[in-house]
């Protein structure tokens, strides 16, 4: 299922990997692990924030998807499915709506 891994990132928690030089290695690796769709990178609320678009084979591959981020960013993670136009297209399609 195509999901949104929305990913704050706690903003002290951040500070520091930037100043080890490790921030761009932690998302570089979840990046290849989660191989997303699509990932795009600002802030939201006045934290770092990520939103990764990516296919969630498992409900068991979710705590692979996110432990890296909680683990060395204190990050706050939300899960939301989503569609793209092809996908709404053919859900609505499938509707039987009487007119």
């Amino acid at each position: 299922m195509r999901m949104l891994l929305k990913v704050h990132m706690d903003t002290q928690m951040s500070n520091e990997a930037i100043k080890r030089g490790t921030l761009q290695k932690t998302v570089e690796k979840a990046m290849e692990a989660i191989r997303p769709e699509a990932a795009y990178f600002t802030t939201e609320n006045g934290n770092r924030t990520a939103y990764i678009f990516f296919d969630l084979a498992e409900s068991a591959d979710m705590p692979k998807t996110a432990e890296p981020f909680f683990l060395e960013l204190g990050a706050k993670i939300s899960y939301t499915p989503v569609m793209n136009g092809e996908d709404l297209a053919k859900g609505l399609a499938a509707m039987e709506i009487s007119r």
